[in-house]
């Protein structure tokens, strides 16, 4: 059944070139105080033209100060679509600056945009979704995030999502993530994961390998990685052909070989060939992973067996003009020729 869409379209009434836009702070002082006008139509023109005054940083730290976050997360509740469209806005706009973000975390924002993942407004739930983003880039936003509960709600909203929200959904996971993976694991997220890495999306496959990473640099995280499935699949990822999706699986799978179980489930699939040719490849964004990588399974016998004829390959890395890699390639040397 076909799905009623609210229109993001101004109405014809509304003409934000009227808005009285004196400059300053005796300006935002007024549109604060229209905010709170039992006028709908006043409301709507202050949000029109706090948008316009926004884009500079400057009025941007001004408005925190006024106090207009709390007019503004009383709005976001706000029966009208196009109040609860522009104050969506007004807010991503403050994200988009680094006093914003934090504005938005002291006022305790980031609980009260939760409300609006669901608005039949389409631009709504995006704009949300993009603050998100921006402010899981902070440890105290990725924190607030974490605490508001919305974890398995995002993991859960990567099933069905437009490809750019979930591109958004997957940036404010991998942010999220390296703080705890509890909620995540609880909420099912390595085999939703799992679907996403053979997404017809480069980015999403990308992103979905990033997310991974996260959960597998967690003690709690590797064992589910390596129980579902997903080492198969990232290798398989090694020859993908979007180079940023190679970098990110050979460095989830970095992550998830550091245990026995991993390195088992990596030679099942015959990881070993894809990479010793990420390796091979100078220009490879993945070459010191998939070198960190090889070396962690030389550390079984079964693969330092493959490896002893492959030494040349690591060889050619001791001339790599960056000093990360020449030191990666003379452990996993020293690893690969070691004699009990």
């Amino acid at each position: 059944m076909a799905q009623p869409h609210i229109s993001a379209q101004l109405p014809p009434d509304i003409d934000p070139t009227k808005a009285s836009l004196a400059f300053g702070r005796r300006a935002l002082l007024k549109l604060n105080e229209e905010l709170q006008s039992p006028e709908l139509l006043t409301q709507q023109r202050a949000l029109m033209a706090l948008c316009d005054l926004l884009h500079d940083p400057e009025n941007v730290y001004q408005a925190i100060e006024i106090g207009f976050l709390d007019n503004l997360k009383t709005l976001l509740e706000h029966p009208d679509s196009l109040v609860r469209q522009k104050t969506a806005e007004i807010l991503y706009l403050m994200a988009m600056h680094s006093v914003g973000r934090q504005g938005l975390i002291e006022n305790g924002v980031i609980s009260a945009l939760t409300g609006l993942l669901e608005d039949p407004v389409d631009i709504c739930p995006k704009n949300i979704h993009q603050i998100f983003e921006m402010m899981a880039k902070l440890p105290e936003g990725a924190l607030g995030v974490l605490q508001a509960g919305l974890i398995p709600h995002l993991v859960q909203k990567l099933k069905a999502e437009l490809d750019d929200i979930q591109e958004l959904i997957l940036d404010t996971l991998s942010n999220c993530l390296r703080v705890e993976v509890s909620q995540a694991l609880a909420a099912g997220a390595v085999t939703i994961l799992k679907g996403k890495l053979t997404h017809p999306s480069a980015a999403i496959r990308s992103k979905a390998a990033l997310v991974l990473l996260e959960i597998s640099s967690h003690p709690e995280g590797k064992i589910p990685v390596c129980e579902d499935g997903v080492i198969p699949v990232l290798v398989s990822l090694l020859e993908d052909t979007a180079p940023e999706v190679q970098a990110s699986a050979t460095g989830a799978l970095m992550f998830a070989v550091v245990t026995p179980q991993g390195r088992s489930s990596a030679m099942g699939a015959a990881a070993i060939p894809p990479l010793l040719k990420l390796v091979a490849e100078e220009t490879s964004k993945a070459r010191l992973k998939a070198i960190k990588t090889l070396t962690l399974l030389a550390e079984l016998p079964e693969g330092r067996e493959v490896l002893l004829g492959h030494t040349g390959t690591f060889q050619q890395c001791l001339d790599d003009p960056r000093e990360a890699v020449k030191r990666a390639a003379q452990i996993a040397l020293r690893v690969i020729e070691w004699k009990p």
